[in-house]
């Protein structure tokens, strides 16, 4: 197994939320949102900043390297997913994003940014985020799941992915856009792309039963296999427990894939026994961030960018 890949990035940034509750205004579209009745806020609070530190050690002791930026303020609830408001490219490229939901606008931080200039080679940061007014969003690697082999993007259709941006990032960054819709069994739409389907480098995780269109399906399911990935087809159930939002990371002694203790559960022996053919499972155990609709892959803004 080939330790390097440009798909998996070797550093990630993570936000520590100190004031961490489900965001009201994201509940209408995320259907993946729990709101559980008896639970103090407080108590929440302790157990997400608590869950953020322990994914912080575990990454930090394979070997990846965590910027950490704590989130002091009660005025960001979904600060914990910074994957939505930045992304970085190969060659030296930064983008930032539209957000759907006004209080999710507030978590852009220019501390990362500068962090980022400072630490690695920056040569570009295109700020998407004044089209917000225009009613124009594209919440960055939740609203794409990109392949950074093939130069693909693939996005579902939402209110939180415009084709339209969509076109504009692709062309500006150099993928190819698959565009698609997603629905549950009851039609819900799915508001992410990265809770449908993960793509790491020798294997793609994804509910393809889930992609509205028969002909889009088959479609996706041949570029995938053209990649030379094995597909990991992954039901409906483990969807809701989040088995799309996973993510290849680097560590010291190779690639792993992290993924949260939920999700673990419910993948079948089969499932986890293929999976391990390629690279070792490292399981987080983040039951109270899980319940704002997101899970390990939303948690982890992935860097591919070159150390200066």
């Amino acid at each position: 197994m080939k330790s390097h890949s440009v798909q998996a990035p070797s550093a990630v940034v993570l936000i520590r939320p100190h004031h961490f509750f489900p965001n009201p205004q994201t509940a209408v579209d995320n259907s993946f949102q729990v709101n559980e009745a008896g639970s103090s806020p407080q108590a929440v609070a302790r157990a997400a900043f608590q869950e953020a530190s322990d994914v912080i050690t575990t990454l930090e002791a394979r070997g990846v390297r965590v910027h950490v930026f704590e989130d002091e303020t009660d005025q960001t609830p979904d600060s914990v997913f910074p994957n939505n408001w930045f992304s970085t490219h190969p060659g030296g490229h930064v983008a930032i994003y539209p957000m759907f939901a006004a209080n999710r606008r507030k978590e852009r931080r220019y501390d990362v940014i500068e962090m980022l200039k400072q630490k690695y080679r920056v040569q570009e940061v295109i700020d998407y985020s004044g089209l917000e007014p225009d009613g124009l969003f594209l919440e960055g690697t939740g609203a794409m799941v990109l392949d950074h082999i093939e130069r693909i993007a693939y996005a579902i259709r939402s209110n939180r992915t415009d084709p339209v941006l969509l076109e504009r990032f692709c062309t500006q960054f150099n993928y190819e856009p698959m565009v698609f819709e997603a629905r549950d069994r009851k039609g819900v739409a799915v508001y992410h792309t990265n809770v449908l389907m993960c793509i790491a480098t020798d294997f793609a995780a994804i509910s393809l039963a889930m992609v509205a269109d028969t002909k889009r399906r088959a479609e996706i399911a041949r570029r995938l296999e053209e990649s030379g990935r094995e597909i990991i087809d992954l039901s409906e159930e483990q969807i809701a427990h989040f088995a799309g939002n996973m993510m290849e990371i680097r560590g010291k002694d190779g690639r792993i894939l992290a993924l949260s203790q939920t999700t673990y559960d419910v993948l079948d022996s089969a499932q986890i026994r293929n999976i391990e053919n390629y690279i070792p499972l490292v399981p987080l155990n983040i039951p109270s961030i899980e319940k704002a609709g997101g899970s390990v892959r939303c948690m982890l803004a992935g860097i591919h960018l070159s150390s200066r």
